[in-house]
C-alpha cells in the first residue's frame, strides 16, 4: 500500500496466542493519511476487484468495482467543490443504501469536509438540529429528504446547498440541484491533498440523557484505520475477496463499522440489500442461501428473529463467520443458531465514539452472554467512581486508558461540548457510560448504561428526547421515559407519563400521545408502551430517579 502501519502483519488472535497479538500491536499511521486517496485508491490499481454487489428493492443486481468508486468520488469531490465546500465544512448525509452514499462519502473525504452521517428516519425538526448544532453548510439526500428539509430550511440559514440525488433525468425538487448531473460532468481525477491524518473526518450524532444528541468527531487517521485493523481484520475477520453483508442502516456508526471502514480497509466486498421496507426474517435467510456471502453482521434483534423461522430449510454454503453487535445477545440466540448453521455468533462491544473494544474473536472459545476480552490495541479495564481499577467479578464503569497514549479508534471529542468531554474522562482514563465485570479468565460480561440511554433494537434512544415530545402536546404536564425489558428488541421505550388537570386517562389518548412523539421526532424513539401515574418518583432536588422505574419494570417483566 502507498501508506504502511505498523499492525498489518499481525495474525489473527486465537485462544493460544492472544496475549501474544495484544502485546505486539502497535498503533502507528503517516501523517498525511486518507482512506478515500489511499485505501480505496490502492485497491482501485486492481481494475477487476469487486467493491460491491447491489441489490436494489425490485431486486435489481449491479456491481461495482474499486475503480469505480474512486473515480466516482473523485467526480463528486469536483462537484462538492464547485457548489463551495471546502474542507472544514460540515454536510449533512441523509440517503438509504444506494451506491452514490460511498461515492458522496469518500468524495467528502477527497475534499476534507467533514460528512455528517444521518439516518433516513429524521424529521424536519431533527434535520434543523443537527443543521444548526454543526452549522453544515449543505445537505446530501434523496427527494423525500429534500422534502422535510425544504420544511425548516427557513430555520437552516448556513445550509446553502441542497444535492439531490435520484434517478438520472428526474425533476430535480425547488431550491436543489441534481447529483447526477454535477457529478457524472466532473473529472474522474482528484488531483490534491487536502488533509493529514489528525484533521475532522466525520461526525455521528449520538442520544444523551440530559439533552438532545451531541456531535462526536472522528479523525481522518483514527476512525478508518482504528476499523480497519481492529474491527475488521480481528473480529469481523475479512479478508480480501471477501463478501460482507451487514444490516445496519446508513445513519448509525455502525454502517461506518461495518459496511465501510472494517470491510473496505481490508479489501473485501460488501454486500448491499437496498431495502426499504420492514425487516423480514425470511428474506434475510433468502439473500445468505442465494448470494456467495462470507461474513454476516446484524444486531441482536434481527438473529432474534431469524431463529424463528425455519432454518433447517437453507443452505448457506459460502458462509463462515457471523457477529452480532449493538445490545448483549441471549444465550439462547447463539446456541440455536449454531445448531441450525454450525457457526456461532460472536459478540462484540464498541460505540459511536469508538471503533471495536471488545470482542469474541475467531478462534477463541465463546462464552455466550460474554462481551469476549478487549481488543489488540486498547488497554480495557472496570474502574470505579475514582478510577481505580477493580477485580474480578466487581461491577464497575467499562474504561479505556488513554494515559500516556491515547488509542487510534477513540473519538476526538464531543465537538463543541466541553462539560460532555469533562463528564467523560478521568484520571488515565475514558469512561464508556457502560457498566461491566470481568471474571477470573478475563471475560467482559455488559450490565447495562451507567445513564438512561434506551438501547432498542440495536437503536440508542435518549429518554429526554422523548420526554420532550411527550410535554409539548397539551393533554401532558410531566413525562418520564425509561427502558422496559423486551423479548424481541432487549428493551422497548416505556413512558411513564401524567395528565394535565381536566384530562383522562385512556387507551386511545395512549395512542394519540404515541402518534404524536412519531410527528414531532424520528418515529423509531415513540413510546411503545404508556402508563399513565399521578406522580413520579424523584430526588429532594426534583429530578426524577428513572433509576426507580427502571428497576420497577424490569421486577413487573420478570413476574410475568
Amino acid at each position: 500500500m502507498s501508506n504502511t502501519f505498523s499492525g498489518d502483519t499481525v495474525p489473527q488472535p486465537t485462544k493460544e496466542n492472544y496475549a501474544d497479538v495484544r502485546r505486539d500491536f502497535t498503533w502507528t499511521v503517516t501523517n498525511d493519511y486518507n482512506f478515500a486517496l489511499d485505501t480505496i485508491g490502492t485497491w482501485a490499481e486492481d481494475a477487476s476487484r469487486l467493491a460491491m454487489l447491489w441489490v436494489g428493492p425490485d431486486g435489481q443486481e449491479e456491481r461495482y468495482t474499486f475503480v469505480h468508486f474512486d473515480e466516482q468520488s473523485s467526480r463528486a469531490a469536483h462537484a462538492f467543490e464547485k457548489l463551495g465546500i471546502q474542507k472544514g465544512d460540515r454536510v449533512l448525509l441523509m440517503l438509504p443504501r444506494v451506491p452514490e452514499w460511498w461515492e458522496a462519502v469518500l468524495g467528502l473525504m477527497k475534499l476534507g469536509a467533514i460528512a455528517i452521517p444521518c439516518t433516513t428516519l429524521l424529521t424536519p425538526k431533527d434535520i434543523q438540529y443537527r443543521a444548526e448544532l454543526s452549522e453544515a453548510v449543505a445537505m446530501i439526500t434523496d427527494t423525500s429528504g429534500a422534502e422535510k428539509l425544504a420544511q425548516v430550511r427557513a430555520q437552516c440559514p448556513t445550509i446553502r446547498a441542497a444535492v439531490v440525488v435520484d434517478e438520472p433525468g428526474a425533476p430535480c425538487p425547488e431550491g436543489c440541484v441534481g447529483y447526477h448531473p454535477r457529478v457524472e460532468s466532473a473529472s474522474p481525477v482528484w488531483y490534491d491533498r487536502r488533509t493529514v491524518a489528525s484533521d475532522p473526518c466525520m461526525i455521528y450524532f449520538t442520544s444523551g440523557t440530559v439533552g438532545y444528541p451531541k456531535m462526536v468527531l472522528h479523525t481522518h487517521a483514527s476512525y478508518p484505520r482504528g476499523h480497519t485493523l481492529v474491527t475488521g481484520r480481528y473480529w469481523l475477520d475479512l479478508r480480501p475477496g471477501d463478501l460482507h453483508w451487514n444490516l445496519s442502516e446508513t445513519g448509525w456508526a455502525k454502517f461506518a463499522w461495518s459496511n465501510f471502514f472494517g470491510p473496505w480497509g481490508n479489501g473485501a466486498a460488501l454486500f448491499i440489500q437496498d431495502a426499504r421496507g420492514k425487516f423480514s426474517g425470511k428474506d434475510t435467510l433468502d439473500m445468505l442461501a442465494k448470494y456467495p456471502i462470507t461474513t454476516f453482521c446484524a444486531p441482536p434483534t434481527a438473529y432474534r428473529l431469524l431463529v424463528q423461522e425455519d432454518l433447517k430449510g437453507y443452505q448457506f454454503a459460502a458462509l463462515r463467520h457471523c457477529v452480532g453487535a449493538g445490545e448483549p445477545l441471549n444465550p439462547e440466540v447463539i446456541d440455536a443458531w449454531r445448531e441450525a448453521t454450525g457457526l456461532t455468533i460472536r459478540d462484540g462491544y464498541g460505540q459511536t465514539e469508538t471503533v471495536l473494544l471488545c470482542g469474541n474473536f475467531p478462534g477463541v472459545e465463546v462464552r455466550p452472554g460474554s462481551m469476549g476480552f478487549p481488543a489488540p490495541g486498547f488497554d480495557l479495564a472496570i474502574i470505579n467512581h475514582d478510577g481505580t481499577e477493580l477485580g474480578p467479578n466487581q461491577e464497575g464503569d467499562i474504561a479505556i486508558r488513554v494515559k500516556p497514549n491515547r488509542p487510534l479508534g477513540l473519538f476526538q471529542e464531543y465537538w463543541r461540548n466541553a462539560e460532555a468531554m469533562e463528564r467523560s474522562f478521568i484520571g488515565d482514563w475514558y469512561i464508556t457510560g457502560d457498566r461491566a465485570y470481568r471474571d477470573a479468565d478475563g471475560y467482559f460480561w455488559f450490565v447495562g448504561r451507567a445513564d438512561d440511554v434506551i438501547i432498542s433494537a440495536g437503536y440508542r434512544i435518549g429518554p429526554f428526547e422523548v420526554e420532550s415530545a411527550l410535554v409539548e402536546h397539551p393533554d401532558v404536564v410531566e413525562a418520564a421515559v425509561v427502558a422496559s425489558p423486551d423479548a424481541v428488541r432487549g428493551e422497548i421505550v416505556k413512558a411513564f407519563v401524567i395528565l394535565a388537570p381536566g384530562y383522562t386517562a385512556s387507551d386511545q389518548l395512549a395512542i394519540e400521545l404515541q402518534d404524536y412523539v412519531k410527528s414531532v421526532t424520528a418515529p423509531y424513539k415513540y413510546p411503545r408502551e404508556i402508563e399513565f401515574v399521578t406522580e413520579l418518583p424523584k430526588t429532594i432536588s426534583g429530578k426524577i430517579r428513572r433509576v426507580e422505574l427502571r428497576d420497577r419494570e424490569r421486577q413487573r417483566k420478570q413476574g410475568q
